[in-house]
């Protein structure tokens, strides 16, 4: 294994496991550690990084939390080779409809929701006034049990009086919009970029210190082109890409 510099930052206020398991996730990446599919024992691994094993032990642990690696009793660590599912975002972007030949079993939960002032980012992207209200709700959703994005989104409260009890019966926005006389809906707007995961994204998408989330911000628009969702949506990146079409 070659062994660039790997001094870790003692002082820099993170974690020296945590900056490990962002270097290996690196170099996983990278093709640097785990090319025949199975990370070195952890010895040398602590050797590699300068540190002890324990250090090594708690920077696995959180990738192995994290579906990064597999850790099998008496064999070793493993890079988990499971594949990345691609989200299609495109004029009908649905989640389940994006991943219905790629995971069995497609469903969103409600996390939280309330009923609040909407700020200007949020008024103009629904056309409303500045001192309209607006739902929102914060939701996650899991393919195969495995969260892939948590998302938050806001919905006009005079339109949508109720959205997030109809979400949380129906477990899916398609079908609570349904019950609001919105048959279909299409993507006007999509802004694409990534970031280190918050607090929040690492809870609930189950994700160690450290890992990347790729931010979809979109709006959705009724046949007649008025806005009724603005969104955004966080996937992460380990475990899900973006395909962006026409």
């Amino acid at each position: 294994m070659k062994n660039p510099d790997r001094t870790m930052e003692r002082r820099s206020g993170i974690s020296l496991w945590r900056q490990i398991a962002d270097q290996i996730r690196r170099d996983i990446v990278q093709g640097r550690l785990g090319a025949n599919g199975r990370l070195p024992p952890e010895t040398t691994l602590a050797a590699h990084f300068g540190v002890n094993r324990h250090t090594v032990r708690g920077a696995i642990a959180a990738l192995v939390e994290e579906g990064v690696l597999r850790a099998e009793q008496g064999r070793g660590t493993f890079v988990e080779q499971r594949r990345r599912l691609t989200y299609p975002i495109g004029a009908r972007t649905r989640f389940s409809e994006g991943l219905r030949d790629q995971a069995r079993d497609r469903r969103g939960h409600l996390l939280d929701h309330r009923e609040e002032a909407a700020d200007r980012r949020t008024a103009e992207a629904l056309a409303l006034a500045s001192d309209a209200r607006v739902i929102r709700m914060d939701t996650v959703s899991e393919a195969d049990g495995r969260p892939v994005s948590r998302a938050t989104s806001w919905f006009d409260a005079d339109r949508f009086a109720g959205f997030a009890e109809t979400y949380r019966e129906l477990g899916s926005v398609t079908l609570a919009f349904r019950r609001y006389g919105v048959a279909d809906y299409f993507r006007s707007s999509t802004l694409v970029s990534a970031r280190h995961a918050d607090d929040g994204d690492l809870d609930d998408l189950r994700l160690s210190p450290g890992a990347i989330v790729l931010v979809a911000i979109a709006v959705n628009v009724d046949p007649e082109g008025r806005p009724i969702q603005f969104a955004e949506t966080r996937f992460a990146a380990d475990r899900v890409e973006l395909s962006v079409t026409a």
